[in-house]
């Protein structure tokens, strides 16, 4: 849980309160036992291991690995879309992955007898590329769940410019937007007026979410979601 947090990773808000600091030594070793420390052993090769600011830490994908055992499949899905993305778009430099899927998957698949491997090859098959924030991989897999037509991510709507929504069903040009509070600011709030007109104008109809909306449950903002499909054409 220390690495993830150094490693900056997507967590549930009750791990960020966590003052505890865990420590990993090889297999068989004994396990420190200090105040506020929790020791571990396992078997770690030597690319398991990174340095961040000369401290010792598990890899981004050996981290992953070992948050299988801890999360639910939702929480871990995120995180596994955090470590996935990337965009090159024209509004802002190239982001790089910090782990391409290739490499998140080929890590995963070759390791064998690890607690929550099965939960993690679970979360390799829900991944998905260019997802921002914890937030929009929870209203993807809600939507997903609920077995209506696919919201894909990373999805450019045509046009000059292009915009890109957080997620968008092609099929019924209906898109959905998680507005967190990086949207409140005046200049995020400008451009986002222009992404509304823009969707508007090329026939697509747009689906806002906030806080409030994913507090209601998910049956809630499938609800949303339904309508907008419907009056795109969707029989459902």
């Amino acid at each position: 849980m220390t690495a993830a947090q150094l490693h900056g990773f997507p967590l549930p808000w009750f791990y960020d309160e966590i003052k505890t600091i865990h420590v990993t030594r090889p297999a068989k070793s004994a396990q420190i036992r200090r105040k506020s420390v929790i020791g571990h052993s396992n078997a770690l090769v030597s690319n398991d291991i990174m340095l961040i600011e000369d401290i010792p830490v598990t890899s981004p994908e050996r981290t992953f690995l070992d948050l299988s055992a801890l999360l639910s499949l939702d929480d871990l899905v995120a995180v596994a879309d955090f470590l996935i993305c990337e965009h090159d778009r024209a509004f802002e430099p190239p982001k790089p992955p910090v782990v391409s899927a290739e490499k998140l998957r080929a890590y995963v698949l070759n390791r064998h007898h690890v607690r929550g491997l099965v939960k993690a090859r679970a979360a390799l098959d829900l991944m998905r590329v260019g997802v921002d924030s914890r937030p929009e991989s929870r209203l993807r897999l809600i939507l997903q769940r609920a077995g209506l037509p696919e919201f894909t991510t990373n999805y450019a709507i045509p046009g000059d410019p292009e915009v890109w929504p957080d997620l968008a069903c092609e099929e019924f040009k209906a898109s959905g937007q998680y507005e967190g509070e990086i949207h409140q600011t005046p200049q995020k709030q400008l451009y986002d007026r222009n992404r509304d007109e823009r969707t508007a104008e090329r026939g697509w109809l747009q689906v806002k979410v906030y806080k409030a909306d994913m507090r209601r449950g998910e049956a809630y903002v499938v609800q949303m979601f339904k309508h907008a499909l419907r009056a795109q054409g969707w029989p459902g």
